[in-house]
């Protein structure tokens, strides 16, 4: 019977090689090793174990450690070293470089590296386990040899084992998930085939677990595993989606909200399932509702109908939109159901308190309500080129046909004009202002918001110019043309707009000249516009003209 035999090795309620070392001087701990080896080969080797790994597993039980010339030696080799801790140290700082990783590889030493991976995780040493799984994450970047070599010598399954071991814990080893997420986001870079064998060991179970572990360092690889193999493959972004797959991305979405994220992964993943095609209703959904308490309290107002998860996915959107806004060709599912959860939020804001602070203000049912509204400003601002830009054109004429500038226009009426207009009108001199509405706004910026989907909806189409002015909307427009301290950029908003409103369409312009006459607008407002009325000498009717200079788009 040798060394290595399972039989002599103690599995259970055994002495610690450190309490040998304390019991035994190590003459006699020799001596005893002698009676049971047969060489001094494999006293060597016992000697190396005891040296490598024992002192760092002080207290814990001597575990069996099948094969150690198959797993040591080609280390040993390879570094030209006499520890388990050397080598590793000079065969990660080898695999840094194409070069070095190109070399293990014909050195075939990937799969001793599993091997030792496999070995080490069983055991209670935690440091070791970190540099083989760093050492098998580098062999795996960009060479195809070792990423082969990883799939041939099972190393998904070993991974899996790995994985499943430490992500179940009460406290999960997050630098182990995260390293182990790292080797196979670099392996599923070799293509679809290495893409497809970690998506059958791992969806959707293995996934799900990992997805709902509350670190960062584990969500970002996790990202960019899922993102790799959903990028061009819309059959496995829509597996994502569906029911199986859903509770994955719902507990990243938590995650992310719990803990934050460092990398953009996680926005190309939410980019390409909810932007670039038509699952984000049902993810939107499927996030749980009510989970979030409003600052307020209030729930009897309906504001339980949102979660915080559901405000968070909306903000993120918003900012890819506003990042990629001339690259994203927007599905007309995706507006339509932003354009309903705005309408539905609009009915659960109670507008009843003017708000002190910008997106997000803590409060729920605000915050989708306030992000809806930017990504539709943003739907509304695409022009692009080409098919790009008859499918912005679609996509924004089908918003307004579902009363988009009804609803925006509504919405303005009902707030109390801009702290400008109501610090410098006297009483009875409100020209027509509604000053007693009850609606306030509900976060800094939600007047400006508004005003911005006006002028982008009245770009260039003149049934909108038409239909504004027709609802009583120019002598609006014009009322936002002012500096606002509850509202940065409303002044810029205001006349880009209402430039929108005038180009090209004359009614609208005789409309604005007649309401100067009227003296329902100052003629400083107008010349903020880049405006001055003229009498025409034929006509002898007031009418609007360019001064030198113009207003470009407002730039936040």
């Amino acid at each position: 019977m040798s060394f290595w035999d399972e039989e002599w090795v103690p599995q259970t309620g055994c002495h610690s090689i450190s309490r040998y070392w304390a019991v035994l001087e190590f003459k006699e701990f020799s001596r005893f090793i002698g009676l049971n080896c047969k060489n001094y080969r494999s006293l060597s080797y016992l000697v190396f174990i005891f040296l490598s790994i024992g002192p760092e597993m002080d207290g814990e039980p001597l575990l069996q450690f099948n094969g150690p010339e198959d797993v040591l030696q080609p280390l040993l080799s390879a570094s030209n070293s006499s520890s388990l801790k050397e080598a590793l140290a000079i065969v990660i700082k080898a695999s840094r470089t194409t070069v070095g990783r190109a070399e293990l590889a014909l050195r075939n030493i990937l799969p001793t590296v599993l091997k030792l991976v496999e070995f080490l995780h069983h055991t209670p040493n935690r440091e070791y386990l970190m540099q083989a799984l760093k050492l098998l994450r580098n062999l795996c970047a960009g060479e195809v040899a070792n990423q082969n070599a990883f799939l041939e010598q099972n190393g998904i399954e070993v991974l899996l084992a790995v994985l499943r071991s430490v992500a179940v814990l009460s406290n999960p080893d997050f630098g182990v998930i995260c390293m182990g997420l790292q080797v196979l986001a670099n392996v599923s870079l070799a293509g679809e085939k290495h893409q497809q064998a970690i998506w059958l060991k791992f969806f959707p179970n293995e996934f799900s677990v990992l997805a709902s572990v509350r670190s960062l360092e584990t969500s970002d690889p996790l990202c960019m595993i899922l993102y790799t193999f959903c990028d061009g493959r819309p059959r496995l972004a829509a597996e994502l989606c569906r029911d199986s797959g859903l509770p994955i991305v719902a507990g990243i979405i938590r995650t992310v909200v719990s803990v934050g994220f460092g990398e953009d992964w996680f926005k190309l993943l939410i980019s390409i399932l909810c932007l670039e095609d038509i699952h984000f209703a049902p993810l939107f959904f499927k996030l749980c509702e009510g989970s979030a308490s409003e600052n307020s309290g209030n729930t009897d107002s309906g504001d339980d109908l949102f979660s915080s998860e559901k405000a968070f996915l909306l903000r993120i959107i918003s900012e890819i939109l506003n990042e990629r806004i001339e690259e994203i060709r927007v599905p007309s599912e995706f507006a339509m159901c932003i354009l309903g959860i705005f309408k539905r939020s609009v009915r659960v804001v109670d507008f009843v308190t003017r708000g002190k602070y910008g997106l997000p203000t803590g409060s729920t049912s605000v915050d989708v309500m306030g992000y809806s509204l930017l990504i539709l400003r943003d739907i509304c601002a695409r022009e692009g080129v080409g098919d790009l830009k008859r499918d912005s054109l679609y996509v924004v004429d089908m918003l307004l046909s579902h009363e988009l500038i009804d609803i925006i226009l509504s919405l303005l009426c009902d707030l109390e004009p801009p702290a400008m207009i109501r610090k410098t009108l006297k009483e009875g001199e409100n020209r027509g202002l509604n000053l007693c509405s009850s609606k306030l706004c509900p976060y800094k910026g939600f007047r400006k918001d508004m005003v911005a989907v006006i002028g982008n909806c009245a770009y260039q189409r003149k049934h909108v110019q038409d239909e504004i002015r027709q609802k009583n909307g120019i002598l609006l427009l014009l009322q936002q043309c002012v500096t606002d301290d509850d509202n940065p950029y409303l002044r810029e908003w205001g006349i880009w707009s209402l430039r929108n409103l005038l180009e090209g369409n004359a009614v609208n312009q005789q409309a604005v000249a007649d309401l100067e006459l009227q003296g329902s607008v100052d003629m400083p407002e107008l010349a903020r516009l880049g405006l001055r009325v003229e009498i025409d000498q034929n006509t002898r009717r007031a009418k609007l003209v360019n001064i030198p200079g113009s207003y470009s788009k407002p730039d936040e």
